[in-house]
């Protein structure tokens, strides 16, 4: 019952995600961390999920009976602190309670290996094992209060520790010299006191939306997108702010509304830092991206004589591909990035942070920066499409796609196909269209981009009418 996709395992609450379940796969993670003999001891955080909380201590709980410490943050917390203080403390392991961006009526965890880094597809695929050997009778608990005693719980909140690390590595002087009006949304979230804290200390104007503690999140997603961003876009208008910031529920992605009021989609974000990056910061070196993330990267890499590396989907390669070939940053087009020598997984609160330092340092607001690029390094244009489909459909569209590789006959000529992660094909113009099942949603995602957004929208009409949706 206790599957890992590419954020980790999530389940609808009270279906799949339970105290039972919970609880096996803490007794697996303590079964894979004494067989390996590693420093028994594990970091659990929480977002503001419905059961969140209950969660972590029913996890602590069964890792404590096991001989695991945890150590605890006791107030809800980003998901980039938790990968923080597992990178920083050394710990083999850690643990999220977050289903993410997915809808209220999901909960989930997240598992961080060495490093702080996301579960790569060995790690979970080891734990599934482990889940697999685990006998509910044999899943057993110390209470709450009797672990604390013993020293096999430990609550903490290391949240300082982790915006100081953070503020010393973006220019904090001459945000505080720009005198900037930022609008914040947490949407719900976690990052409300983070990004106050970080715009606070730089002297920045904030303005807050949507802070309190909802568990349905106002009735929406809760995940930075155009539609979702309304009432920030509006927040951004009414008081004349340079920058609009949002974050997921757990703060590891972001989302932008720029000084003119317009969503930048996470694609723009990704093309903006980097760019960023290299020219204003002088940094050197190569980025990473996804599958389905803007080719725009690799027009900005090639403009400064450098390289771009596509990965699948899933942020455990976009950070394995940067340990490997020494990239400044990386990212996806669903709004997670990181950037060199922070942590080693996506982090929504320091790319905001990095986001307001670029617009002080510049002096420039965001929709001139990006207008900067475009004359530089070209255009090019997105299609984004999702497909809810019934389990038949999924394997009639999964035979079509990887097992029979038929595509259907395009307009453009072809230089080559892809299958590393679903289907994508690449054109000889420099465009490419995808079509592969997401990791964490029962959807099917088409993108496609072209450099005439005509073009992507004729590509992506083929496919849709290629694959009967």
């Amino acid at each position: 019952m206790i599957k890992f996709g590419t954020g980790g395992w999530r389940a609808v609450i009270g279906d799949e995600f339970t105290k039972a379940n919970i609880q096996i796969l803490a007794k697996a993670l303590a079964d894979k961390m004494n067989a390996e003999n590693v420093k028994k001891q594990v970091v659990i955080g929480y977002d503001k999920r419905f059961l969140s909380k209950e969660a972590m201590q029913w996890a602590a709980e069964t890792l404590a009976y096991e001989g695991i410490k945890a150590f605890l943050v006791n107030k809800s917390a980003p998901t980039p602190l938790i990968m923080y203080y597992t990178m920083v403390h050394d710990f083999d392991y850690g643990m999220m309670i977050t289903a993410s961006h997915n809808p209220a009526l999901y909960n989930g965890i997240k598992v961080f290996t060495k490093g702080g880094r996301d579960a790569d597809e060995h790690q979970t695929a080891d734990l599934e094992k482990y889940i697999s050997q685990v006998k509910e009778d044999e899943v057993k608990e110390l209470s709450y209060d009797e672990a604390k005693e013993k020293g096999l719980i430990e609550e903490i909140y290391p949240l300082n520790d982790y915006l100081d690390a953070i503020l010393t590595k973006v220019d904090a002087e001459a945000i505080k010299k720009a005198n900037l009006r930022v609008a914040i949304d947490p949407m719900y979230g976690v990052s409300e006191t983070s990004l106050k804290t970080i715009l606070l200390t730089t002297r920045c104007d904030v303005y807050t939306i949507h802070d309190r503690h909802d568990t349905l999140f106002g009735g929406k997603l809760p995940a930075p997108n155009a539609t979702t961003l309304r009432a920030l876009q509006n927040c951004v208008l009414d008081n004349g702010c340079d920058i609009g910031l949002a974050t997921d529920g757990d703060a590891d992605r972001i989302g932008v509304i720029d000084d003119t009021g317009r969503f930048l989609h996470p694609n723009d974000i990704l093309v903006l830092l980097y760019y960023y990056l290299v020219k204003f910061k002088g940094w050197h070196g190569p980025v990473v991206r996804n599958l389905t993330t803007t080719h725009m990267l690799d027009k900005v890499a090639d403009k400064f004589g450098e390289k771009c590396y596509e990965v699948p989907v899933g942020f455990k390669w976009v950070s394995a591909k940067m340990t490997e070939t020494d990239a400044i940053i990386g990212g996806e087009s669903t709004g997670g990035l990181t950037v060199k020598g922070h942590i080693n997984g996506k982090d929504g609160v320091y790319a905001a942070a990095l986001l307001v330092e670029m617009v002080a340092v510049t002096g420039k607001k965001i929709s001139e920066i990006y207008k900067d690029i475009e004359a530089e390094c070209g255009s090019i244009y997105m299609e984004e499409r999702d497909y809810h489909f019934t389990a038949q459909k999924k394997v009639e569209m999964n035979k079509t796609l990887m097992e029979d590789k038929a595509v259907p006959e395009l307009p453009f000529d072809v230089d080559h196909i892809s299958y590393m992660d679903g289907c994508k094909v690449y054109f000889a113009n420099g465009g490419w269209v995808s079509a592969r099942f997401s990791g964490t949603e029962p959807l099917l995602r088409i993108f496609c981009e072209m450099p005439e957004p005509a073009d992507a929208k004729k590509v992506a009409d083929i496919f849709e009418k290629f694959l009967g949706l």
